[in-house]
């Protein structure tokens, strides 16, 4: 059954003295797909910005704009309703044998996604733990497995690693937040040969919460994996893709989509606010 959701979320930065310029990408807006369809959506900013739209690499709408009068604060608002539904995986996508991910077909279609990047590097403890995991097991239900075993092995503790932590340093630390689970597990099945890809996106934090009710969430991650098709896992709630979730932006991870970036000149000091409010609609 379908769901109808709003998200509205909010990012602030008020700065110690005026800033007199400043030029931002924002990577806030849902996109339509097989699992969900945007039915409105808006980015407005103040001070008020001629907004510039386009689509990047990796298919992710991008919002931005430049300031050029001084401000004490920034603030960007982007408000979305989004109708979704939980993923299907079809027989498909869960088909891909061991032999056909090693075949230079696949290996030459998801380079990107499976080459070593800044925040999933390869290494042998992940890699182990990824073999050990897997076993026998075919593609698809490794991944889950090893999705499992992220989930089970790590706890969620934000404030315990940085925006910019790596895979191996949050699993040295065996805590994190969904950024870091979502980079662990994507090294993990990497390792294993299978395309995996960062998902960058919202979910509704509360499945009893009733129609109307306007809810705190979060900015959330989860992974993306190809086994003969593509479909997701979502390690830090130990679950498949749910109509819950909201997708905004796919990359090979972090540094490819994140919510909001920039650069200003002015003050050095800074602070930042943002908040996530997601309602059911229907």
């Amino acid at each position: 059954m379908a769901r109808r959701l709003r998200v509205v979320h909010t990012t602030g930065y008020t700065y110690a003295g005026p800033a007199t310029s400043s030029f931002n990408e924002a990577r806030l807006t849902p996109h339509s797909d097989a699992r969900q369809n945007v039915v409105a959506e808006h980015v407005d900013v103040s001070p008020p910005a001629r907004l510039f739209r386009y689509t990047d690499y990796w298919g992710t709408t991008v919002s931005a704009f430049d300031l050029h009068s001084p401000h004490d604060r920034l603030e960007v608002v982007s408000s979305a309703v989004v109708e979704t539904d939980a993923e299907n995986r079809s027989d498909e996508a869960l088909s891909a044998t061991w032999e056909r991910l090693a075949g230079d077909d696949v290996l030459d279609e998801f380079d990107e996604m499976l080459t070593p990047t800044a925040y999933v590097p390869h290494r042998r403890s992940l890699a182990a733990f990824a073999a050990d995991v897997a076993g026998d097991l075919r593609p698809a239900d490794a991944v889950t497995a090893i999705a499992s075993r992220v989930h089970r092995e790590m706890t969620y503790e934000p404030g315990t690693t940085e925006v910019t932590t790596a895979a191996p340093d949050a699993w040295r630390r065996r805590s994190g937040v969904c950024q870091d689970f979502a980079h662990i597990t994507l090294a993990m099945v990497r390792s294993l040969g299978i395309p995996a890809r960062y998902v960058s996106g919202y979910l509704h934090p509360r499945p009893d919460a009733g129609i109307g009710d306007a809810v705190d969430g979060e900015s959330h991650a989860w992974v993306d994996v190809w086994t003969g098709g593509w479909w997701g896992v979502d390690p830090t709630n130990d679950i498949l893709i749910t109509d819950r979730h909201i997708s905004v932006g796919v990359g090979r991870d972090y540094a490819d989509v994140p919510p909001f970036n920039g650069i200003y000149t002015g003050t050095a000091a800074s602070d930042l606010d943002v908040s996530v409010r997601i309602t059911w609609l229907a």
